[in-house]
């Protein structure tokens, strides 16, 4: 119990680290890009503001301060939960975050079923085949892997969209329109957590427990689902932080390429636009939400191993990878 305690507080204390990393080097390379941001805040390039009005928003925002200054401040506000307005969107910045959430989870969740069932299948179909069904299998996998979402993706619209006319090509709004971004998001990851599952089960299918349940009659299938797939699962749960990266850095390109509402597309806009607070508070929300995932999984490798519990903090998740 000591260990899990030690082991909970460890990830917090490491979890406070990539908050502060992430907004810092979200602040850095926004200051660091071309571009006034005084100008960004009083409408962007097509504006034509005065100088008096430049120099009014550049002693309000006290854009005049130098840059380590600017950069305290922020620090001092996002330690306070004060991430400001935008200034695209004259919002609070929770409130436009907020606004666009839904889609983007709506669009990971469906991403990430479609991805481990994929992986699940195809691994459960081609682990300890033989050798040109394996071989198939890896390839495509490889090569799905290999592609671009963006060109994945646009091969998707070609084929289903404006090809079959299938699915619609953009929108946010019913079950269609989340079909082809959830499929151009999940297949790349798919084919990495395909190939990763196939290794662990073909590993789990020599092991002896496997061997005796063959002998006590139970059919292929049933070993598999039974007894070899549960756990071949523990390098998946190793590898959910990689995938849950994956799902939010590639809401990003996918929103934009299918035109669909999400945190993705506020991003990018943000970015754009030079709207700080905007890209501050979506990095600190990815960040925060891949650090609560890796303490679930640390948690989760606690009830797969219970001579994890009393490990030393730092050592307990490299023992739990290493025998993964």
């Amino acid at each position: 119990m000591h260990g899990a305690l030690r082991l909970v507080g460890w990830r917090l204390l490491t979890g406070l680290g990539v908050l502060w990393g992430a907004a810092t080097l979200a602040f850095l390379v926004l200051h660091l890009t071309p571009g006034d941001q005084a100008q960004a805040i009083v409408g962007g390039e097509n504006a034509a503001p005065t100088p008096e009005v430049i120099a009014q928003v550049t002693r309000e925002y006290r854009l005049d301060e130098p840059w380590y200054v600017q950069y305290l401040l922020h620090l001092g506000r996002v330690v306070r939960g004060d991430l400001g307005t935008s200034y695209r969107l004259h919002t609070p910045v929770t409130q436009a975050i907020g606004e666009q959430a839904g889609a983007t989870l709506e669009l990971a969740a469906a991403a990430a079923v479609v991805a481990l069932a994929l992986s699940v299948v195809v691994a459960l179909a081609s682990a300890k085949r033989r050798r040109w069904v394996r071989g198939l299998a890896s390839g495509s996998e490889l090569v799905i892997a290999s592609i671009p979402s963006f060109w994945l993706g646009i091969l998707l619209l070609t084929v289903f969209s404006f090809g079959l006319r299938l699915f619609p090509a953009t929108g946010s709004h019913g079950f269609q329109s989340l079909v082809l971004p959830a499929l151009a998001l999940a297949l790349p990851i798919a084919g990495v957590l395909g190939h990763v599952l196939r290794e662990a089960l073909e590993e789990v299918l020599e092991e002896p427990f496997v061997i005796s349940a063959r002998t006590r009659g139970q059919g292929d299938m049933a070993v598999r689902l039974r007894h070899a797939l549960r756990h071949a699962l523990v390098p998946l749960i190793t590898m959910t932080g990689y995938w849950v990266g994956a799902l939010l850095g590639g809401a990003v390109i996918t929103e934009t390429l299918f035109t669909r509402q999400g945190i993705g597309r506020l991003l990018l806009g943000a970015v754009n636009a030079k709207d700080l607070p905007v890209v501050l508070g979506v990095v600190l929300l990815s960040a925060g939400i891949y650090v609560l995932v890796n303490l679930l999984v640390d948690l989760l490798y606690l009830v797969i191993d219970p001579r994890l519990r009393d490990a030393p903090a730092p050592a307990a998740r490299t023992a739990v990878e290493g025998s993964a």
